[in-house]
């Protein structure tokens, strides 16, 4: 099969452990860049993909954030996106997530569109300044929960942070009350990530793909290492898994490659794009 595309998660897949492009990484996609797309899938705000496309010259190829709760396109010569496909939570859910973190020891962040809210810049909110390069706005959340209440609008995620045992209780009330309208994903043992039912990687690359991008789903390779991971890789013409990914990820996927610390992507696109 000649593949046409290339997907890839960020943390964890693309990135080494500091959270940085390595130079290989840099020079395999640079090579192949002007034939092959390379889209960016990820949970983060596009800000905090932005400065990875810029390092390896992708500025112009589409980027699939929030887990596929926004795609956005860049036409040519354009500045500002076009936004493809956009699901956020549903407004009256916010509150209650952020009502069932009071009195606790837990971090919430608020995601909408390329805005990232916080209530202070604590401890894990200074982590995530430093993991992805993009600050927040502080903001009293009664006023913007109540803003989006009036307007009907909801975030497109909501991350809570803090510690295990706490994130495990709070991960257990959101299942029992939630699991229907919410994809419920641990992203580590101490962050939880809650986004749209309706929407996950696969999905949003399925629209890219074949509604903008006119490229079909079996003429993707896609990278990943988590379980937000396993239906992308499921969804394409192959699978890769960096083999510092989950167990079951592994189990799922057509391939392995090495670790995203030993260049695992870098390494398949050298094998699969000569």
């Amino acid at each position: 099969m000649s593949y046409k595309i290339i997907c890839t998660d960020i943390d964890g897949t693309l990135l080494d452990k500091n959270r940085e492009l390595s130079e290989q990484t840099i020079k395999e996609i640079n090579r192949i860049k002007n034939r092959v797309p390379i889209v960016l899938v990820s949970s983060r705000m596009p800000k905090a993909m932005r400065h990875i496309q810029k390092t390896l010259g992708i500025e112009h190829f589409p980027i699939i954030s929030y887990n596929g709760g926004l795609i956005l396109t860049y036409d040519d010569n354009q500045v500002s996106p076009k936004t493809l496909l956009t699901i956020p939570i549903s407004f009256d859910i916010p509150k209650s997530i952020y009502q069932r973190t009071q009195n606790t020891n837990i971090h919430v962040s608020l995601y909408l569109d390329d805005n990232w809210y916080v209530e202070n810049i604590d401890y894990w909110a200074s982590r995530e300044i430093n993991n992805t390069k993009v600050n927040p706005t502080v903001i009293n959340f009664n006023k913007i929960l109540s803003l989006w209440k009036r307007n009907k609008q909801g975030p497109h995620k909501i991350m809570c942070m803090g510690p295990e045992t706490e994130v495990d209780e709070l991960e257990q009330s959101v299942q029992k009350d939630f699991h229907e309208h919410l994809n419920i994903y641990r992203s580590k043992s101490t962050y939880l990530e809650l986004s749209s039912k309706l929407i996950s990687k696969a999905t949003a690359m399925e629209k890219l793909l074949n509604v903008h991008m006119g490229y079909k789903l079996n003429e993707a390779i896609a990278f990943g290492d988590n379980y937000n991971d396993i239906e992308m890789l499921k969804a394409v013409g192959l699978g890769i898994a960096v083999s510092n990914g989950n167990d079951y990820l592994k189990s799922i996927a057509d391939e392995i490659t090495l670790s995203n610390i030993e260049d695992g992507v870098a390494v398949s696109i050298k094998k699969y794009f000569i």
